[in-house]
Protein backbone atom coordinates (compact mmCIF):
# COMPACT_ATOMS: atom_id res chain seq x y z
CA UNK A 1 0.00 0.00 0.00
CA UNK A 2 1.59 3.32 -1.06
CA UNK A 3 2.01 6.01 1.57
CA UNK A 4 -0.13 9.12 1.24
CA UNK A 5 1.78 12.34 1.87
CA UNK A 6 -0.95 14.67 0.66
CA UNK A 7 -1.62 15.94 4.17
CA UNK A 8 1.75 17.70 4.08
CA UNK A 9 0.79 19.72 1.00
CA UNK A 10 -0.78 22.39 3.20
CA UNK A 11 2.52 23.18 4.85
CA UNK A 12 3.77 26.48 3.45
CA UNK A 13 7.46 26.18 4.18
CA UNK A 14 9.94 24.16 6.23
CA UNK A 15 13.55 24.87 7.05
CA UNK A 16 14.62 21.64 5.35
CA UNK A 17 12.59 22.28 2.19
CA UNK A 18 14.43 22.07 -1.08
CA UNK A 19 14.62 25.67 -2.31
CA UNK A 20 16.42 26.28 -5.54
CA UNK A 21 18.54 29.43 -5.49
CA UNK A 22 21.84 30.94 -6.46
CA UNK A 23 24.85 28.97 -5.26
CA UNK A 24 26.40 32.15 -3.85
CA UNK A 25 23.36 32.77 -1.59
CA UNK A 26 23.24 30.66 1.54
CA UNK A 27 20.24 28.44 2.19
CA UNK A 28 19.20 30.23 5.42
CA UNK A 29 18.92 33.58 3.65
CA UNK A 30 16.77 32.03 0.94
CA UNK A 31 14.50 30.48 3.56
CA UNK A 32 14.16 33.81 5.39
CA UNK A 33 13.39 35.63 2.13
CA UNK A 34 10.79 33.03 1.21
CA UNK A 35 9.24 33.25 4.67
CA UNK A 36 9.09 37.07 4.54
CA UNK A 37 7.54 36.93 1.07
CA UNK A 38 4.91 34.47 2.28
CA UNK A 39 4.03 36.62 5.28
CA UNK A 40 3.74 39.76 3.16
CA UNK A 41 1.47 38.05 0.66
CA UNK A 42 -0.58 36.57 3.50
CA UNK A 43 -1.02 40.00 5.12
CA UNK A 44 -2.01 41.53 1.77
CA UNK A 45 -4.51 38.74 1.19
CA UNK A 46 -6.02 39.20 4.66
CA UNK A 47 -6.31 42.95 4.08
CA UNK A 48 -7.97 42.35 0.73
CA UNK A 49 -10.43 39.94 2.32
CA UNK A 50 -11.31 42.54 4.96
CA UNK A 51 -11.79 45.20 2.27
CA UNK A 52 -14.00 42.91 0.20
CA UNK A 53 -16.15 42.09 3.21
CA UNK A 54 -16.48 45.77 4.11
CA UNK A 55 -17.44 46.73 0.54
CA UNK A 56 -19.98 43.93 0.30
CA UNK A 57 -21.51 45.02 3.61
CA UNK A 58 -21.81 48.62 2.37
CA UNK A 59 -23.34 47.53 -0.95
CA UNK A 60 -25.87 45.35 0.88
CA UNK A 61 -27.09 48.52 2.63
CA UNK A 62 -26.95 50.89 -0.34
CA UNK A 63 -28.57 48.61 -2.94
CA UNK A 64 -32.02 48.39 -1.24
CA UNK A 65 -32.03 52.17 -0.66
CA UNK A 66 -31.19 52.92 -4.30
CA UNK A 67 -33.92 50.58 -5.46
CA UNK A 68 -36.41 52.38 -3.20
CA UNK A 69 -35.34 55.81 -4.52
CA UNK A 70 -35.59 54.58 -8.13
CA UNK A 71 -39.10 53.26 -7.53
CA UNK A 72 -40.18 56.55 -5.86
CA UNK A 73 -38.85 58.66 -8.76
CA UNK A 74 -40.31 56.30 -11.35
CA UNK A 75 -43.73 56.28 -9.69
CA UNK A 76 -43.98 60.04 -9.13
CA UNK A 77 -45.98 62.21 -11.55
CA UNK A 78 -43.27 64.88 -11.43
CA UNK A 79 -40.08 62.78 -11.36
CA UNK A 80 -37.59 65.72 -11.31
CA UNK A 81 -39.41 67.36 -8.38
CA UNK A 82 -39.39 64.07 -6.42
CA UNK A 83 -35.71 63.68 -7.23
CA UNK A 84 -35.01 67.19 -5.89
CA UNK A 85 -36.99 66.49 -2.68
CA UNK A 86 -34.90 63.40 -2.01
CA UNK A 87 -31.67 65.32 -2.59
CA UNK A 88 -32.82 68.15 -0.29
CA UNK A 89 -33.74 65.70 2.45
CA UNK A 90 -30.34 64.00 2.27
CA UNK A 91 -28.61 67.40 2.49
CA UNK A 92 -30.66 68.96 5.27
CA UNK A 93 -31.40 65.97 7.51
CA UNK A 94 -28.80 63.28 6.87
CA UNK A 95 -28.64 60.15 9.00
CA UNK A 96 -25.55 59.43 11.08
CA UNK A 97 -25.52 55.73 10.18
CA UNK A 98 -22.14 54.77 8.78
CA UNK A 99 -20.28 51.53 8.10
CA UNK A 100 -17.39 50.36 10.23
CA UNK A 101 -14.32 51.21 8.19
CA UNK A 102 -11.41 48.80 8.74
CA UNK A 103 -7.88 50.22 8.79
CA UNK A 104 -5.99 50.23 5.52
CA UNK A 105 -2.93 48.13 4.74
CA UNK A 106 -0.69 50.65 6.49
CA UNK A 107 -2.81 50.50 9.62
CA UNK A 108 -4.09 54.06 9.29
CA UNK A 109 -7.70 54.76 10.20
CA UNK A 110 -9.88 55.68 7.26
CA UNK A 111 -12.34 58.54 7.22
CA UNK A 112 -15.87 57.48 8.11
CA UNK A 113 -18.50 58.29 5.46
CA UNK A 114 -22.21 57.90 6.17
CA UNK A 115 -24.60 55.99 3.95
CA UNK A 116 -26.57 59.15 3.19
CA UNK A 117 -23.41 60.91 1.98
CA UNK A 118 -22.71 58.02 -0.39
CA UNK A 119 -26.24 58.07 -1.82
CA UNK A 120 -26.20 61.87 -2.09
CA UNK A 121 -22.92 61.72 -3.99
CA UNK A 122 -24.42 59.20 -6.42
CA UNK A 123 -27.60 61.27 -6.95
CA UNK A 124 -25.55 64.40 -7.58
CA UNK A 125 -23.54 62.50 -10.21
CA UNK A 126 -26.81 61.45 -11.90
CA UNK A 127 -27.98 65.08 -11.85
CA UNK A 128 -24.67 66.40 -13.25
CA UNK A 129 -24.81 63.84 -16.08
CA UNK A 130 -28.32 65.06 -16.97
CA UNK A 131 -27.15 68.70 -16.89
CA UNK A 132 -24.20 67.84 -19.12
CA UNK A 133 -26.65 66.47 -21.65
CA UNK A 134 -28.65 69.75 -21.53
CA UNK A 135 -31.80 68.13 -20.09
CA UNK A 136 -32.17 70.46 -17.10
CA UNK A 137 -33.46 73.33 -19.24
CA UNK A 138 -37.18 74.13 -19.27
CA UNK A 139 -39.34 72.28 -21.72
CA UNK A 140 -37.40 69.07 -21.44
CA UNK A 141 -39.03 67.65 -18.28
CA UNK A 142 -40.07 64.38 -19.92
CA UNK A 143 -36.61 63.72 -21.30
CA UNK A 144 -35.11 64.67 -17.90
CA UNK A 145 -37.46 62.22 -16.20
CA UNK A 146 -36.43 59.39 -18.50
CA UNK A 147 -32.73 60.22 -18.11
CA UNK A 148 -32.92 60.29 -14.29
CA UNK A 149 -34.78 57.00 -14.13
CA UNK A 150 -32.45 55.36 -16.65
CA UNK A 151 -29.31 56.49 -14.80
CA UNK A 152 -30.71 55.34 -11.44
CA UNK A 153 -31.58 51.92 -12.84
CA UNK A 154 -28.14 51.72 -14.41
CA UNK A 155 -26.44 52.43 -11.08
CA UNK A 156 -28.66 49.86 -9.33
CA UNK A 157 -27.75 47.27 -11.93
CA UNK A 158 -24.03 48.03 -11.79
CA UNK A 159 -24.03 48.00 -7.99
CA UNK A 160 -25.71 44.60 -7.98
CA UNK A 161 -23.22 43.23 -10.50
CA UNK A 162 -20.34 44.68 -8.49
CA UNK A 163 -21.61 42.96 -5.36
CA UNK A 164 -21.78 39.61 -7.15
CA UNK A 165 -18.21 40.06 -8.42
CA UNK A 166 -16.99 40.99 -4.95
CA UNK A 167 -18.56 37.88 -3.44
CA UNK A 168 -16.91 35.66 -6.06
CA UNK A 169 -13.56 37.32 -5.47
CA UNK A 170 -13.98 36.96 -1.72
CA UNK A 171 -14.73 33.28 -2.13
CA UNK A 172 -11.59 32.87 -4.26
CA UNK A 173 -9.36 34.66 -1.76
CA UNK A 174 -10.73 32.69 1.19
CA UNK A 175 -10.19 29.46 -0.74
CA UNK A 176 -6.61 30.47 -1.43
CA UNK A 177 -6.13 31.30 2.22
CA UNK A 178 -7.39 27.88 3.32
CA UNK A 179 -4.98 26.02 1.05
CA UNK A 180 -2.13 26.43 3.52
CA UNK A 181 -1.99 25.90 7.25
CA UNK A 182 -1.23 29.07 9.19
CA UNK A 183 -1.03 30.00 12.85
CA UNK A 184 -4.40 31.75 12.49
CA UNK A 185 -6.02 28.37 11.84
CA UNK A 186 -4.85 26.93 15.16
CA UNK A 187 -7.54 26.55 17.80
CA UNK A 188 -8.25 24.47 20.85
CA UNK A 189 -9.71 21.13 19.87
CA UNK A 190 -10.70 20.38 23.45
CA UNK A 191 -9.69 21.52 26.90
CA UNK A 192 -9.88 19.72 30.20
CA UNK A 193 -9.55 21.26 33.63
CA UNK A 194 -9.47 19.23 36.80
CA UNK A 195 -12.03 20.47 39.27
CA UNK A 196 -11.58 18.95 42.73
CA UNK A 197 -14.80 17.72 44.32
CA UNK A 198 -16.40 19.90 46.94
CA UNK A 199 -15.62 18.79 50.51
CA UNK A 200 -18.38 17.25 52.53
CA UNK A 201 -20.19 19.93 54.58
CA UNK A 202 -19.66 19.86 58.32
CA UNK A 203 -22.51 18.61 60.52
CA UNK A 204 -24.69 21.06 62.40
CA UNK A 205 -23.14 22.38 65.61
CA UNK A 206 -24.38 20.33 68.55
CA UNK A 207 -25.53 17.37 66.44
CA UNK A 208 -25.56 13.95 68.10
CA UNK A 209 -23.45 11.23 66.52
CA UNK A 210 -25.41 8.05 66.03
CA UNK A 211 -23.79 4.67 65.39
CA UNK A 212 -25.89 2.48 63.14
CA UNK A 213 -25.14 -1.20 62.62
CA UNK A 214 -26.19 -2.64 59.29
CA UNK A 215 -25.97 -6.07 57.72
CA UNK A 216 -25.45 -6.44 53.99
CA UNK A 217 -26.48 -9.54 52.08
CA UNK A 218 -25.12 -10.58 48.71
CA UNK A 219 -27.96 -11.61 46.42
CA UNK A 220 -27.90 -13.51 43.16
CA UNK A 221 -31.05 -12.15 41.57
CA UNK A 222 -30.32 -8.41 41.71
CA UNK A 223 -33.06 -7.55 39.22
CA UNK A 224 -35.68 -8.90 41.58
CA UNK A 225 -34.27 -6.76 44.36
CA UNK A 226 -34.44 -3.67 42.18
CA UNK A 227 -38.03 -4.43 41.28
CA UNK A 228 -38.98 -4.78 44.93
CA UNK A 229 -37.20 -1.60 45.94
CA UNK A 230 -39.88 0.75 44.71
CA UNK A 231 -42.56 -1.31 46.43
CA UNK A 232 -40.82 -0.94 49.79
CA UNK A 233 -40.61 2.86 49.73
CA UNK A 234 -44.12 3.36 51.08
CA UNK A 235 -43.42 0.93 53.91
CA UNK A 236 -40.26 2.81 54.82
CA UNK A 237 -42.16 6.08 54.80
CA UNK A 238 -44.74 4.66 57.18
CA UNK A 239 -42.08 3.40 59.59
CA UNK A 240 -40.32 6.75 59.40
CA UNK A 241 -43.52 8.47 60.45
CA UNK A 242 -43.43 6.63 63.77
CA UNK A 243 -39.80 7.52 64.34
CA UNK A 244 -40.12 11.23 63.65
CA UNK A 245 -42.46 11.87 66.57
CA UNK A 246 -39.99 10.16 68.90
CA UNK A 247 -37.18 12.29 67.51
CA UNK A 248 -38.97 15.44 68.57
CA UNK A 249 -39.32 14.02 72.08
CA UNK A 250 -35.62 13.25 72.29
CA UNK A 251 -34.76 16.87 71.52
CA UNK A 252 -36.58 18.03 74.64
CA UNK A 253 -34.73 15.78 77.09
CA UNK A 254 -31.66 16.81 79.02
CA UNK A 255 -30.26 19.75 77.09
CA UNK A 256 -28.07 20.86 79.99
CA UNK A 257 -25.25 18.35 79.42
CA UNK A 258 -25.31 18.42 75.61
CA UNK A 259 -25.15 21.38 73.27
CA UNK A 260 -28.43 22.21 71.54
CA UNK A 261 -28.14 22.08 67.72
CA UNK A 262 -28.40 25.51 66.14
CA UNK A 263 -29.70 26.65 62.75
CA UNK A 264 -27.07 27.50 60.16
CA UNK A 265 -27.80 30.32 57.64
CA UNK A 266 -28.64 27.71 54.98
CA UNK A 267 -30.98 25.85 57.33
CA UNK A 268 -32.67 29.12 58.30
CA UNK A 269 -33.31 29.88 54.61
CA UNK A 270 -34.50 26.29 54.13
CA UNK A 271 -36.98 26.68 56.99
CA UNK A 272 -38.56 29.72 55.27
CA UNK A 273 -39.82 27.60 52.34
CA UNK A 274 -43.65 27.39 52.44
CA UNK A 275 -45.49 24.21 53.38
CA UNK A 276 -45.87 21.52 50.70
CA UNK A 277 -43.47 23.32 48.30
CA UNK A 278 -41.72 20.03 47.60
CA UNK A 279 -40.15 21.03 44.29
CA UNK A 280 -38.64 24.18 45.78
CA UNK A 281 -37.29 22.19 48.74
CA UNK A 282 -35.79 19.59 46.38
CA UNK A 283 -33.96 22.24 44.34
CA UNK A 284 -32.75 23.94 47.54
CA UNK A 285 -31.24 20.68 48.86
CA UNK A 286 -29.53 20.11 45.51
CA UNK A 287 -27.94 23.58 45.56
CA UNK A 288 -27.06 23.68 49.28
CA UNK A 289 -25.33 20.49 50.41
CA UNK A 290 -24.90 21.83 53.95
CA UNK A 291 -28.65 21.43 54.50
CA UNK A 292 -28.54 17.63 54.25
CA UNK A 293 -26.05 16.94 57.06
CA UNK A 294 -26.20 15.17 60.44
CA UNK A 295 -28.05 17.23 63.02
CA UNK A 296 -29.98 19.36 60.52
CA UNK A 297 -33.29 17.68 61.34
CA UNK A 298 -32.75 18.10 65.09
CA UNK A 299 -31.82 21.77 64.68
CA UNK A 300 -35.06 22.40 62.77
CA UNK A 301 -37.12 20.66 65.47
CA UNK A 302 -35.46 22.78 68.16
CA UNK A 303 -36.25 25.88 66.09
CA UNK A 304 -39.86 24.71 65.78
CA UNK A 305 -40.13 24.27 69.56
CA UNK A 306 -38.66 27.75 70.13
CA UNK A 307 -40.95 29.36 67.55
CA UNK A 308 -44.01 27.73 69.13
CA UNK A 309 -42.95 29.06 72.54
CA UNK A 310 -42.59 32.55 71.06
CA UNK A 311 -46.10 32.43 69.61
CA UNK A 312 -45.21 31.85 65.94
CA UNK A 313 -47.10 28.67 64.97
CA UNK A 314 -46.77 29.22 61.21
CA UNK A 315 -42.99 29.23 61.28
CA UNK A 316 -42.98 26.37 63.80
CA UNK A 317 -44.97 24.17 61.41
CA UNK A 318 -42.64 25.12 58.54
CA UNK A 319 -39.65 24.00 60.62
CA UNK A 320 -41.39 20.72 61.43
CA UNK A 321 -42.23 20.24 57.74
CA UNK A 322 -38.62 20.79 56.61
CA UNK A 323 -37.23 18.69 59.46
CA UNK A 324 -39.37 15.73 58.49
CA UNK A 325 -38.35 16.15 54.84
CA UNK A 326 -34.75 15.57 55.89
CA UNK A 327 -35.71 12.74 58.25
CA UNK A 328 -37.60 10.89 55.54
CA UNK A 329 -34.71 11.22 53.10
CA UNK A 330 -32.26 9.92 55.71
CA UNK A 331 -34.45 6.90 56.52
CA UNK A 332 -34.61 5.89 52.85
CA UNK A 333 -30.87 5.28 52.61
CA UNK A 334 -27.98 6.69 50.61
CA UNK A 335 -30.19 7.74 47.69
CA UNK A 336 -32.97 8.88 49.99
CA UNK A 337 -33.28 12.39 48.56
CA UNK A 338 -33.83 11.11 45.02
CA UNK A 339 -36.21 8.32 46.06
CA UNK A 340 -38.33 10.48 48.35
CA UNK A 341 -38.78 13.45 46.03
CA UNK A 342 -39.23 11.19 43.02
CA UNK A 343 -42.29 9.78 44.74
CA UNK A 344 -43.56 13.18 45.95
CA UNK A 345 -43.09 14.79 42.52
CA UNK A 346 -44.36 11.78 40.57
CA UNK A 347 -46.81 12.31 37.72
CA UNK A 348 -48.76 9.29 38.93
CA UNK A 349 -51.43 10.71 41.28
CA UNK A 350 -51.78 7.43 43.19
CA UNK A 351 -48.08 7.13 43.98
CA UNK A 352 -47.80 10.82 44.82
CA UNK A 353 -50.96 10.81 46.94
CA UNK A 354 -49.85 7.83 49.06
CA UNK A 355 -46.44 9.29 49.92
CA UNK A 356 -47.78 12.82 50.38
CA UNK A 357 -50.62 11.65 52.62
CA UNK A 358 -48.27 9.81 54.97
CA UNK A 359 -45.91 12.75 55.11
CA UNK A 360 -48.56 15.43 55.72
CA UNK A 361 -50.15 13.35 58.49
CA UNK A 362 -46.76 12.97 60.13
CA UNK A 363 -46.19 16.74 59.94
CA UNK A 364 -49.53 17.45 61.59
CA UNK A 365 -48.96 14.84 64.32
CA UNK A 366 -45.43 16.04 65.08
CA UNK A 367 -46.50 19.68 65.19
CA UNK A 368 -49.42 18.80 67.48
CA UNK A 369 -47.03 16.95 69.77
CA UNK A 370 -44.67 19.97 69.92
CA UNK A 371 -47.56 22.37 70.54
CA UNK A 372 -48.80 20.12 73.37
CA UNK A 373 -45.34 19.93 74.93
CA UNK A 374 -45.01 23.73 74.79
CA UNK A 375 -48.31 24.09 76.66
CA UNK A 376 -47.26 21.52 79.26
CA UNK A 377 -43.84 23.09 79.70
CA UNK A 378 -45.35 26.53 80.17
CA UNK A 379 -47.80 25.20 82.74
CA UNK A 380 -45.06 23.32 84.61
CA UNK A 381 -42.92 26.42 84.78
CA UNK A 382 -45.83 28.44 86.13
CA UNK A 383 -46.57 25.78 88.76
CA UNK A 384 -42.93 25.57 89.79
CA UNK A 385 -42.80 29.34 90.17
CA UNK A 386 -45.88 29.27 92.39
CA UNK A 387 -44.73 26.36 94.61
CA UNK A 388 -41.18 27.60 95.17
CA UNK A 389 -40.66 28.17 98.89
CA UNK A 390 -38.12 29.57 101.30
CA UNK A 391 -37.31 27.25 104.20
CA UNK A 392 -34.78 27.86 106.99
CA UNK A 393 -32.47 24.88 107.59
CA UNK A 394 -29.45 24.90 109.95
CA UNK A 395 -26.16 23.62 108.54
CA UNK A 396 -24.98 20.36 110.01
CA UNK A 397 -26.56 18.08 112.57
CA UNK A 398 -25.34 20.15 115.49
CA UNK A 399 -26.74 23.41 114.19
CA UNK A 400 -29.80 24.91 115.83
CA UNK A 401 -31.95 27.91 114.95
CA UNK A 402 -33.75 29.87 117.67
CA UNK A 403 -35.77 33.06 117.73
CA UNK A 404 -35.21 35.95 120.18
CA UNK A 405 -38.60 37.65 120.14
CA UNK A 406 -38.88 41.09 121.82
CA UNK A 407 -41.49 41.38 124.57
CA UNK A 408 -42.39 44.98 123.79
CA UNK A 409 -40.97 48.43 123.15
CA UNK A 410 -38.04 49.61 125.29
CA UNK A 411 -38.98 51.03 128.75
CA UNK A 412 -38.90 54.76 129.40
CA UNK A 413 -36.17 54.39 132.00
CA UNK A 414 -33.44 52.23 130.49
CA UNK A 415 -30.41 51.32 132.55
CA UNK A 416 -27.39 49.46 131.25
CA UNK A 417 -25.81 47.11 133.78
CA UNK A 418 -23.16 44.44 133.60
CA UNK A 419 -19.68 44.16 132.14
CA UNK A 420 -19.07 45.63 128.68
CA UNK A 421 -21.80 48.28 128.94
CA UNK A 422 -19.56 51.14 129.99
CA UNK A 423 -18.96 52.36 126.41
CA UNK A 424 -22.54 51.92 125.19
CA UNK A 425 -24.81 54.88 124.58
CA UNK A 426 -28.23 54.52 126.16
CA UNK A 427 -29.96 56.31 123.29
CA UNK A 428 -28.33 54.06 120.69
CA UNK A 429 -29.44 50.99 122.59
CA UNK A 430 -32.96 52.43 122.89
CA UNK A 431 -33.11 53.02 119.11
CA UNK A 432 -31.93 49.48 118.42
CA UNK A 433 -34.53 47.96 120.74
CA UNK A 434 -37.25 50.16 119.25
CA UNK A 435 -36.23 49.03 115.75
CA UNK A 436 -36.49 45.37 116.78
CA UNK A 437 -39.94 45.93 118.17
CA UNK A 438 -41.12 47.87 115.10
CA UNK A 439 -39.91 45.15 112.74
CA UNK A 440 -41.54 42.41 114.79
CA UNK A 441 -44.76 44.38 115.18
CA UNK A 442 -45.04 44.85 111.38
CA UNK A 443 -45.07 41.09 110.75
CA UNK A 444 -48.35 39.33 110.05
CA UNK A 445 -50.18 37.72 112.95
CA UNK A 446 -49.36 34.13 111.81
CA UNK A 447 -45.67 35.02 111.67
CA UNK A 448 -45.79 36.69 115.10
CA UNK A 449 -47.48 33.62 116.55
CA UNK A 450 -44.95 31.28 114.94
CA UNK A 451 -42.02 33.35 116.21
CA UNK A 452 -43.42 33.46 119.75
CA UNK A 453 -43.77 29.67 119.71
CA UNK A 454 -40.03 29.42 119.08
CA UNK A 455 -40.51 26.40 116.78
CA UNK A 456 -38.69 26.32 113.42
CA UNK A 457 -41.45 24.18 111.83
CA UNK A 458 -44.10 26.79 112.54
CA UNK A 459 -41.93 29.57 111.08
CA UNK A 460 -41.19 27.49 107.96
CA UNK A 461 -44.90 26.81 107.47
CA UNK A 462 -45.63 30.52 107.45
CA UNK A 463 -42.68 31.16 105.10
CA UNK A 464 -43.90 28.36 102.82
CA UNK A 465 -47.21 30.13 102.26
CA UNK A 466 -45.41 33.29 101.12
CA UNK A 467 -44.04 34.06 97.69
CA UNK A 468 -40.29 33.80 97.35
CA UNK A 469 -39.53 37.56 97.23
CA UNK A 470 -41.74 38.23 100.25
CA UNK A 471 -40.24 35.34 102.23
CA UNK A 472 -36.72 36.50 101.42
CA UNK A 473 -37.58 39.99 102.69
CA UNK A 474 -38.99 38.55 105.95
CA UNK A 475 -35.88 36.45 106.55
CA UNK A 476 -33.71 39.49 105.94
CA UNK A 477 -35.70 41.56 108.46
CA UNK A 478 -35.44 38.76 111.04
CA UNK A 479 -31.72 38.66 110.54
CA UNK A 480 -31.25 42.45 110.71
CA UNK A 481 -33.41 42.78 113.82
CA UNK A 482 -31.48 40.07 115.65
CA UNK A 483 -34.62 37.96 116.09
CA UNK A 484 -33.03 35.08 114.16
CA UNK A 485 -30.20 33.43 116.13
CA UNK A 486 -28.37 30.13 115.65
CA UNK A 487 -25.86 27.93 117.37
CA UNK A 488 -23.64 27.20 114.32
CA UNK A 489 -21.79 29.87 112.38
CA UNK A 490 -23.89 29.59 109.20
CA UNK A 491 -27.44 29.11 108.04
CA UNK A 492 -27.81 27.30 104.73
CA UNK A 493 -30.54 27.32 102.13
CA UNK A 494 -30.54 25.52 98.79
CA UNK A 495 -30.18 28.73 96.82
CA UNK A 496 -26.43 28.52 97.42
CA UNK A 497 -25.98 31.54 99.76
CA UNK A 498 -24.32 31.42 103.18
CA UNK A 499 -24.51 33.88 106.09
CA UNK A 500 -21.66 34.32 108.53
CA UNK A 501 -22.73 35.05 112.07
CA UNK A 502 -21.12 36.06 115.29
CA UNK A 503 -22.44 33.05 117.16
CA UNK A 504 -25.45 32.46 119.41
CA UNK A 505 -26.79 35.57 120.99
CA UNK A 506 -25.46 37.94 118.29
CA UNK A 507 -28.94 39.07 117.43
CA UNK A 508 -28.03 42.73 117.36
CA UNK A 509 -25.13 42.43 114.91
CA UNK A 510 -25.54 42.75 111.15
CA UNK A 511 -24.37 39.70 109.18
CA UNK A 512 -21.88 40.14 106.37
CA UNK A 513 -23.84 38.07 103.82
CA UNK A 514 -27.50 37.21 103.23
CA UNK A 515 -29.06 34.40 105.23
CA UNK A 516 -29.19 31.24 103.17
CA UNK A 517 -32.51 29.54 102.72
CA UNK A 518 -33.62 26.18 101.46
CA UNK A 519 -35.87 26.15 98.39
CA UNK A 520 -38.26 23.27 98.49
CA UNK A 521 -41.20 22.28 96.33
CA UNK A 522 -44.28 21.52 98.39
Amino acid sequence: MPLNYSKWDKLELSDDSDIEGHPNVDHRSLVNWKRRDIHEKRAARNQKIEDLKAEIAVNDVLLPRLRTITEEVHGAQDAPAQFNRIVSQLREAPSSDAPETPPDSAGAKRKKITYDEMILSLLMKVYEDARAKGLVESGKEERLREALIADLKSHVSRLGERTVELKKELETEEGEKKKKITSEDLHDGWDSHYTPPKPEPAPVKGAKTKTVKSTEFEVLNSSAVNAAQSASIAAKLASSADISADASKDDEVDTDDEEVPELTPSLEAFSQIPLHAFEESFHFIQKHRDVYVPGASDALLVAAFTAQQEGNPTYAKQCVHQSLLIQYCEKLGADGVGLFFKRLLSQDPRARGAAEGIFIKDVEDTYAHIAKRVIETTRERAENAETEQIQLVPEGDSGKISFDVPDGPPPEELRLEGPGTENLNVEDVRKMLQMRWDIFNNFSEPMKKALRSGKLDQVNKVLGRMKVPEAEEVVGLLNNAGILSFASDTIVDETGRKTRAGGEGSAGEENEEDTEEEVKDS
